[in-house]
């Protein structure tokens, strides 16, 4: 007999005591609240109440200093009793993230432009509006520019967002370091005293090519991520080598989109051989390294039959 019926044509019904998770005092009892209903509905019920708090400003938990319930969570199936009680906390206003992401590409975009057209003040004024005789600083302006236009094609025809939202106050934070980073790299790959890698041409050529190579890889990685959720958000399975070769990476790692994107940060430094690149690809690796971590430790977790060959983002090392 399900837990949620005490006969067959009786439910059980739940109510939820909503209390501030700073001063616990109640701002909102829900009553009959159905057992299927999830943290999702709460959320929407208690937005009725207080319409100041939209559903995306809302973390609840079941303890002051717990991790917060995600929104696909079952109310029947949570450690709670018929009558829960749930800690509200204000996260306060949100973007979506294709709000965010369209503000981090098309800055980082347009921010190296200015330098690659040397807009006037910037550099001399006698290189105002020239361009460069190094052909690598043309190509190298054609891989940036293809690199974010790439992001943002996926952010509005690949990318599926499970409502998720970040803090507005944290835009900035994101913005200064993808429009800043873009600026740094841009001046002196641009500067009327850049000089051609070491290797000319040839270093040049395989950079290209593993630039391209890695781009590549990283939307076949996307693509695969994508269409990894079949019905809704509601199916979790973790994801899987296909027929595309570029995916094939999964069987060593478990977030090879990651690897790829360093790959091509790799390769965009041997081509301008350029050292702001490289320190902006070491804080991005780091960065991914990270969030790759956090990631195949979730699979882990989540997943019993997870294979255990996998690594977070080098393969076997790392």
């Amino acid at each position: 007999m399900p837990p949620s019926r005490v006969s067959r044509d009786v439910y059980i019904i739940f109510q939820v005591e909503v209390l501030d998770a700073t001063t616990k005092e109640q701002l909102c009892f829900l009553d009959k609240v159905d057992p299927h209903s999830t943290i999702g509905d709460i959320k929407s019920l208690f937005y009725k109440s207080y319409p100041q708090w939209y559903p995306a400003r809302q973390a609840l938990r079941l303890d002051t200093r717990g991790k917060s319930l995600r929104d696909d969570e079952i109310l029947q199936n949570l450690p709670v009793g018929t009558t829960a009680t749930m800690y509200f906390k204000d996260l306060g206003p949100q973007l979506g993230w294709t709000t965010v992401f369209f503000a981090e590409y098309i800055g980082a975009l347009l921010t190296y432009l200015v330098f690659f057209f040397r807009v006037p003040y910037i550099y001399s004024h006698t290189y105002a509006l020239t361009s460069s005789p190094h052909p690598v600083v043309t190509l190298a302006c054609v891989c940036h520019t293809f690199h974010y236009v790439k992001r943002l094609m996926e952010t509005i025809f690949v990318h599926r967002f499970s409502h998720g939202t970040m803090p507005l106050r944290m835009i900035v934070k994101n913005c200064a370091y993808y429009w800043g980073f873009s600026a740094w790299l841009a001046y002196y790959i641009n500067h009327p005293l850049y000089t051609p890698p070491s290797y000319g041409e040839l270093q040049v050529k395989y950079a290209l090519f593993t630039f391209a190579m890695c781009e590549i890889g990283n939307l076949s990685i996307h693509m695969s991520l994508s269409n990894l959720r079949t019905d809704g958000f509601r199916v979790r399975r973790f994801p899987t080598p296909t027929k595309n070769p570029f995916t094939w990476l999964f069987f060593f790692v478990s977030c090879p989109n990651y690897t790829y994107e360093v790959g091509a940060w790799l390769s965009f430094t041997v081509m301008t051989q350029c050292l702001p690149v490289a320190i902006y690809t070491l804080f991005g690796f780091i960065q991914m390294t990270i969030w790759a971590k956090v990631k195949h430790r979730a699979y882990i977790r989540e997943f019993k039959d997870y294979p255990s060959v996998r690594t977070a983002i080098i393969p076997l090392i790392l």
